[in-house]
């Protein structure tokens, strides 16, 4: 899996999002050779969380509102209760992720994630998976929802990779890269 040359957005909010799904696909991204890029609904820190506890802080590279999507080849959107829940009120963050589904560009969301996906009325028809409490947010907005660690649905004009939960990320983290790098 090469990602060389490849630039990927990661998408959080200014707090709430889940440290390990943040970090551990970010590395998954340099170690496949891409470069990854922190962008958020402003600039400054992002608080990140380890479930409900603080954990460390990082900076945002750009922001939604002058950063066009077209400057990169991808994007991931980390989970954690509170980080998609915020994002999907920011209409700015619901554009930007709209038009990865609208360019035809791979999309990876773990956990919560998908409560954005929603909002940007991109799940109609395709097949997922996501934090178990999702499953009927999802349906209501006509996805398909399936329990298992990694799905890659093709379905749709974007490949789409999305996961559970933080045990996931091995197999999260493969698919996306593999997606990412086709």
């Amino acid at each position: 899996m090469n990602l060389e040359g490849h630039v990927v957005a990661f998408l959080v909010a200014p707090e709430g999002v889940e440290q390990v799904e943040l970090t551990e696909p970010w590395k998954a991204v340099e170690q496949a050779g891409g470069v990854p890029r922190l962008v958020s609904t402003q600039s400054g820190h992002i608080q990140a969380y380890n479930h409900l506890d603080k954990g460390d802080t990082f900076t945002a590279d750009s922001t939604v509102n002058v950063t066009p999507p077209e400057e990169f080849q991808a994007l991931v959107l980390p989970g954690g209760v509170a980080n998609p829940d915020f994002l999907r009120t920011h209409p700015e963050a619901v554009s930007f992720v709209k038009a990865f589904f609208d360019k035809g560009r791979p999309v990876a969301a773990i956990c919560h994630a998908p409560w954005t996906l929603i909002e940007a009325d991109v799940v109609r028809g395709r097949t997922l998976t996501s934090w178990p409490s999702l499953q009927t947010d999802l349906r209501n907005a006509g996805a398909t929802w399936v329990d298992t660690e990694v799905h890659v649905c093709t379905d749709g004009p974007n490949a789409l990779v999305t996961s559970r939960k933080p045990d996931d990320l091995k197999a999260f983290c493969q698919a996306m890269t593999q997606v990412f790098a086709a």
